[in-house]
């Protein structure tokens, strides 16, 4: 396998995962950082193919889906970027292969090559290109091998999914190294469209990438890779609560019966009635150049990255197959981005230890937007764009043995600028601006036995300005300049240990992280006319506690989990919208025309108190030959508001297993499963969408959701091969 592959285990029971989160490979039980490493063995058993699934098997993440990826919300520790705008800055950053991705949307997709991935907790501004306040998942995939090596999985289910991934890595001689890798899935869908019968909220995707490694001299290698994705999705919201007395839009006689003939609502609803195909198109490409040239000692590493991506979106914005009111929703979203970054390390070995850095990136984004004709028109078109030049650098200084200091930062400018043209109003605006910034890490790690160590740490974060690019951006909007950066403040106290030969590991971390200018969806009065939009609300907290165990009691046996305790409340947020049907003994209040509700002290949203993954995997000697395979997985997610308050955005809490039975090769180098995902059939919601103000002229109850891939239990067969 690749270098870059974590390791959960060893031969001989000694647990050992491997991570680069400080830019060097190390055992994690010596790295002072909040990290969790998920491998590819990990992703299996929990059922786990897509990003959007990620969720599973890292507690501190919660991943909520949308009609389309470029709406879903990715949360670190309660903390995500809910906004609609193309110009805001993720509060989480994802990166593959060490480069940056211009937004999350690029990155919803299958894991079909992947040789570990990392889920950073907190701010991360010191080690990496781009900055990020709230963390930062890093995606690594497989990379050219020294001896010919071939991987391939196929998976099929019983309710119509197929897909098969492979990867092919060895020498062309002794210089030049190569891996190819594709991957293709379908799904119809757990949705019927009774309009025409066709099944819906499925997907398509095809993924390739190559690499090429090219070993120039002892010293200097460099890695040239590339990648292409294509894609499509199918959307379908089902209503799962309906007032008897809603009608669309207010309109008399378009009752729910009237506008979706065929379908029944009900809180197991798994079909909708839709007569015009809500979807979504996109494709993908980039190359990366990995630069790495030793300096004696010293290594330098250069990367250079460019990727373009477009999603082309139809939404059939009434959710009916009504004959009286028809609205559509029709746009694209279009990125370019440019990144250049340098490295300097110092040996890992030594008592002092540094890493510097230069980072610029260029990105630019573009969204066309058309909504009608029956109501809510819109026809805009947008372009924002950002370029981001900053220097950063670690120093790990060991100035008493086993006692390590860690001082690290960052400085950084950002220009942003954008275009807004109005096609209804005729109205075109246009504006830029320029920020500095610096942010700093201050840390302190003790190994107190070899298997024993303790850190703590202070650090600061920064999400840059941004404008709010949405329908009803207007001159009072461009007046105001753009939002304010959001800051925040994090304090970690952590512990490392492993027991019985290092068989067994525990690691313990306490968060406690100050957000300030929190930049979210609120009123704002700009020349006395309140207005909803994106803007800073104010503050948040977030604080919890972070386990993670594994233990390997016998050779074939291996136990592991992570759970994750977080309070995350609002500590300013006094003007944030109503949900539709709040009363005013709710807590709805009323500006002007407006109404709204104050949050400030309100848990934040998508912020279950408790979530869980465990996993347990045993593999027994059948014959000299054979292993059999047996594994079982437990998700928990504790009560979560997708919306603040709103009853109708509430999921309960619930649990997830899933099993898997099979037999492989005692050297691994075949595997089968039998697979069982939601073994006991448990229905759960990731989003719901509380779409009231559609049905009457004075909201009646009218609840939507998007299913998850295990809505109902399903099962399938893997098989792969790995030489």
């Amino acid at each position: 396998m690749a270098q870059s592959a974590g390791k959960m285990a060893q031969d001989d029971g000694e647990i050992v995962v491997t991570t680069t989160a400080q830019k060097r490979f190390e055992n994690i039980q010596n790295v002072p950082l909040a990290v969790q490493v998920v491998t590819p063995a990990q992703l299996e058993a929990q059922g786990v193919r897509n990003f959007q699934d990620l969720g599973k098997v890292a507690p501190s993440l919660t991943i909520r889906p949308a009609e389309h990826p470029v709406n879903a919300n990715v949360s670190l520790r309660g903390v995500g970027t809910f906004a609609f705008g193309i110009g805001v800055e993720s509060s989480v950053a994802v990166t593959v292969d060490g480069a940056a991705l211009a937004f999350q949307a690029r990155a919803f997709t299958d894991l079909p090559d992947v040789a570990q991935i990392e889920v950073l907790r907190g701010p991360q501004s010191t080690l990496y290109g781009k900055a990020a306040s709230a963390g930062l998942i890093k995606i690594m995939t497989t990379q050219p091998t020294n001896d010919f090596h071939i991987k391939a999985n196929t998976t099929v289910t019983d309710d119509n999914e197929y897909g098969a991934n492979f990867s092919v890595s060895g020498p062309l001689n002794d210089k030049l190294g190569y891996v190819f890798s594709a991957s293709y899935s379908n799904w119809d869908g757990n949705v019927l469209n009774v309009f025409n019968g066709k099944k819906v909220n499925g997907r398509e995707t095809l993924n390739t990438r190559a690499k090429l490694k090219w070993k120039a001299s002892p010293d200097v290698v460099f890695t040239l890779s590339g990648n292409y994705l294509n894609g499509n999705t199918t959307v379908g919201r089902p209503f799962i609560r309906m007032a008897p007395t809603a009608l669309l839009r207010g309109s008399a006689g378009q009752t729910s019966a009237v506008t979706m003939p065929g379908v029944t609502v009900s809180e197991g609803n798994q079909t909708v009635s839709n007569d015009y195909d809500s979807r979504t198109k996109y494709w993908g490409a980039g190359g990366l150049l990995r630069t790495d040239i030793n300096i004696g000692k010293l290594q330098l590493l250069g990367l250079t990255n460019y990727d373009r991506f477009r999603l082309d979106d139809y939404l059939d914005h009434d959710d009916t197959s009504s004959t009286k009111i028809k609205n559509l929703q029709i746009g694209a979203f279009k990125s370019k981005m440019f990144t250049q970054e340098i490295r300097l390390l110092s040996p890992g070995t030594d008592a002092f230890r540094y890493a510097l850095g230069l980072y610029y990136a260029n990105t630019q984004f573009q969204r066309p937007f058309l909504r009608g004709p029956a109501y809510s028109s819109a026809d805009w078109y947008a372009t924002s764009g950002s370029r981001q030049i900053a220097a950063f650098g670690q120093i790990d200084w060991e100035f008493i043995k086993s006692l390590t200091a860690t001082v690290g930062g960052r400085a950084q400018n950002e220009r942003v600028k954008y275009t807004f043209r109005d096609n209804i109003a005729k109205a075109s605006f246009a504006g830029n601006a320029s920020d500095n910034a610096t942010t700093y890490r201050l840390g302190l790690n003790w190994q107190a036995t070899p298997d024993v160590m303790l850190f703590g740490s202070y650090s600061t974060g920064y999400k840059g300005q941004t404008y709010d690019l949405t329908t009803g951006f207007n001159q009072s909007r461009a007046n105001a300049g753009p939002i304010k950066p959001e800051t925040s403040k994090d304090k970690e106290l952590g512990i490392r240990t492993q027991f019985f030969d290092r068989h067994v590991t525990f690691n313990v971390t306490y968060f406690d992280t100050n957000y300030t200018n929190l930049q979210a969806q609120t009123i704002e009065t700009i020349d006395g006319v309140a207005n909803f939009r994106l803007t800073n609300v104010g503050g948040l907290n977030t604080k919890g506690l972070e386990f993670e165990v594994a233990a390997r009691p016998i050779r074939d046996l291996t136990i592991s989990g992570s759970a994750t305790y977080l309070d995350a409340t609002y500590t300013s947020f006094p003007a944030a919208p109503c949900y539709a049907l709040q009363s005013a003994a709710a807590g709805c209040a009323t500006l002007g025309k407006l109404t709204y509700q104050v949050l400030t002290g309100t848990r934040a949203v998508q912020s279950p108190e408790w979530k869980t993954s465990a996993a347990i995997d045993f593999a027994p000697a059948l014959t000299e030959t054979l292993n059999g395979v047996a594994q079982l997985s437990w998700q928990y997610q504790g009560d979560v508001y997708y919306a603040a308050r709103d009853p109708q955005q509430f999921q309960p809490a619930f649990s997830i297993f899933n099993l898997g039975l099979g037999v492989r090769d005692h050297k691994r180098r075949w595997e089968a499963t039998v697979f069982v995902s939601n073994l006991f059939d448990k229905q759960y919601y990731p989003s719901l969408v509380n779409s009231a103000g559609n049905w009457g002229i004075q909201p009646q109850l009218a609840t939507q959701v998007i299913l998850p891939r295990d809505f109902r239990r399903y099962a399938g067969i893997r098989f792969g091969v790995n030489y």
